[in-house]
């Protein structure tokens, strides 16, 4: 579960996360705050390791009162590809939005891995733009399983 108000920018190399790969979004990120009144802030990489990647970031100081969701949660799954060449052809990512822990809304949006376009995006840039980040983590970790071959982004 990712900050609502988070915008990952780039790759986090050298966070300090135990298993980054269990992250929300496939990986530690760095990026911007896109909270009301700290548009564009760059959080410190303590705030990049205990709020803005996990969510539910009561600790947080930008966090704002008065929010739809407290985290967004993604999962992935591959709905067809050629398993001669590794290479996927569509991968479906699954969103929910929660707050007070409970779904709070929740959705699909469809990437074609072939065609390295997304065939339905999110009206709420910061959701899409993490679900890019979600997908690129998910395509390099089936690589690295030698189950795809796509490019997310």
């Amino acid at each position: 579960m990712a900050c609502p108000f988070f915008m990952p920018v780039e790759k986090l190399e050298n966070g300090a996360w135990l298993h980054a790969s269990r992250l929300p979004l496939g990986r530690g990120w760095s990026g911007l705050c896109t909270a009301p009144g700290h548009e564009d802030e760059t959080p410190s990489l303590d705030d990049l390791q205990q709020f803005c990647n996990l969510g539910y970031a009561e600790g947080c100081e930008r966090l704002p009162k008065d929010r739809k969701w407290d985290s967004i949660r993604f999962g992935a799954r591959t709905l067809a590809g050629d398993k001669q060449n590794s290479t996927a052809s569509r991968i479906q990512v699954r969103y929910v939005c929660e707050r007070d822990h409970r779904p709070a809304d929740h959705g699909m949006i469809e990437f074609d891995a072939a065609a390295n376009r997304w065939d339905q995006r999110h009206h709420d840039h910061r959701l899409q733009r993490m679900a890019e980040c979600f997908v690129e983590s998910y395509v390099e970790k089936r690589k690295r399983q030698g189950t795809t071959t796509a490019v997310a982004s």
